[in-house]
């Protein structure tokens, strides 16, 4: 922030901007952060007034203003960034976290930030829209001044009618969640079962049966014909979902395409990785990353759990799958994963999607521990209460049980909770049911005291959403380094 006045307001030094002629910057008030148009209104809606004889505009950050800022100035528009580089994606549930996102990417230079990340379950657990998700990156982009260029999600969407939703909104990605389509059955078939469940394709067999199939680093792939007849009875249906996704809403659209396998109950070998490549780059379906499901568990909020060495080497083949086809592997719930960060970057040499989320929101209930403890304490006492509830829609292992009484435990000692798995994970599962609870008089029971505290806190969120998001890019960058 820069103590600097335009107009006779406080601006955000790094929002000053020049279109037309005109000044554009973001402005702090009484009534909070405002648009300030000097030289005119240039279709922004806002209240009109004269300085030094130069009519000026001070404007509500709007979803009307946040369009027409859009069309003004480009680079808070979202765009494809996918291809060729690494990419984050950095989920804002509370539309607060980019301005400390942001100082992460900055310290590295050359990372393609996905700064608008949702899913409609995230919409429907938080009351947000796309409208507000988009908007609220746009507005910090614009406040940042960050012109490197960003991108926008559409995240785990199952539906067309989703897929429109975010389309129309802007969003300059779609990660499709085929988890629907995929039939997990076959997976542990016998070959006889196989045998009678398979559909004899002898365009495929031709294809695959009995073939290897060498991939970069000297790894190879064989299919007989019980492979073949398992891959596609687990992903025939979820292969033409895709392709006519890509048909009707992808081809011929300036926009990131993802597909995402990961949501299922067991892992996608690299056999299978390499099957759904395959027929998908046959059938002319471009993409720019796929999520397999990787061995091992990978957990919200917390270190992924499972044998190491087996996750390298078969991240080593699942990487080199996606750089025989040219697109990249995707690590979704990659917050917090730190164990398993040099693998990604040492094995993709630096060139994969990976998402997080749910992190930047313990950080702000980490905030809300070291600041109000007496707020934090009620948090937490909800989310104890909400836990069994909230784990309806995630796969998690925490134990409420194994927490502290924190009646008992002093004030300075609740921020250290943020570092147990089992305190972050009922935090983390719960967000959805402590931001839209009410009162017995229809009123917010948590929500609008805790977005006072983050507003009144916005340096320190940033400060922490900085450390914490900057050690997942320093150790997946460092990664990349390794040979």
């Amino acid at each position: 922030m820069s103590e600097d006045k335009l107009a006779g307001y406080k601006v955000y030094r790094n929002s000053v901007q020049q279109s037309g002629g005109h000044t554009l910057c973001m402005a702090q008030t009484d009534q909070g952060d405002r648009l300030l148009a000097l030289g005119g209104n240039l279709g922004f809606e806002g209240e009109a007034f004269q300085h030094e004889g130069r009519p000026c505009l001070l404007a509500e950050l709007s979803h009307h203003n946040a369009k027409r800022l859009r069309a003004l100035l480009p680079f808070t528009a979202p765009r494809p960034g996918l291809s060729g580089t690494c990419s984050i994606g950095v989920g804002d549930r509370l539309g607060l976290a980019t301005p400390g996102h942001l100082r992460a990417f900055r310290r590295h230079p050359g990372v393609f930030p996905v700064l608008a990340q949702q899913s409609i379950r995230e919409l429907n657990l938080t009351g947000r829209t796309y409208e507000q998700v988009l908007d609220s990156a746009s507005w910090a982009v614009f406040r940042e001044g960050w012109t490197e260029g960003w991108g926008a999600d559409g995240d785990h969407l199952k539906k067309y009618e989703e897929i429109q939703y975010a389309l129309d909104c802007g969003f300059s990605m779609i990660t499709l969640d085929c988890s629907e389509h995929i039939r997990n059955q076959a997976v542990n078939m016998t070959e006889a079962e196989l045998e009678a469940a398979y559909t004899q394709d002898t365009e495929l067999e031709s294809l695959y049966a009995d073939k290897t199939f060498a991939l970069e680093g000297g790894d190879s792939l064989h299919f007989d014909r019980a492979e073949l007849a398992r891959c596609q009875l687990i992903y025939g249906e979820a292969i033409n979902f895709m392709k006519e996704v890509h048909e009707r809403f992808i081809r011929g659209r300036a926009v990131d395409f993802e597909i995402s396998i990961d949501e299922t109950s067991t892992p996608t070998t690299p056999a299978q990785h390499f099957f759904v490549a395959n027929e998908l780059t046959r059938a002319g379906v471009r993409f720019q990353s796929m999520a397999p499901r990787f061995c091992g568990e990978f957990q919200k909020g917390i270190d992924y759990i499972g044998n190491l060495d087996q996750f390298d080497a078969e991240m080593k083949q699942h990487a080199a799958i996606a750089q025989h086809f040219g697109y990249k592997v995707s690590v979704h719930s990659g917050s917090d994963k730190f164990s398993v960060f040099p693998s990604v970057g040492k094995n993709t040499h630096g060139v994969f999607h990976l998402k997080t989320a749910g992190t930047s929101w313990l950080e702000a209930v980490r905030l809300v521990a070291m600041k109000d403890p007496a707020l934090y304490r009620r948090v937490h006492a909800f989310a104890l209460s909400s836990y069994e509830a909230a784990s309806d829609y995630y796969h998690v292992n925490g134990r409420p049980e194994q927490l502290p009484d924190i009646t008992q435990m002093a004030d300075q000692d609740l921020p250290a909770l943020m570092d147990r798995d089992d305190a972050r994970q009922v935090l983390h599962i719960t967000y959805g049911l402590i931001l839209t609870a009410k009162k017995a008089d229809g009123g917010s029971l948590l929500r609008d005291e805790l977005y006072r505290f983050w507003e009144q806190y916005n340096e320190e969120y940033a400060q922490l959403l900085d450390r914490h998001i900057g050690r997942h890019l320093d150790l997946l960058l460092a990664g990349k380094q390794m040979k």
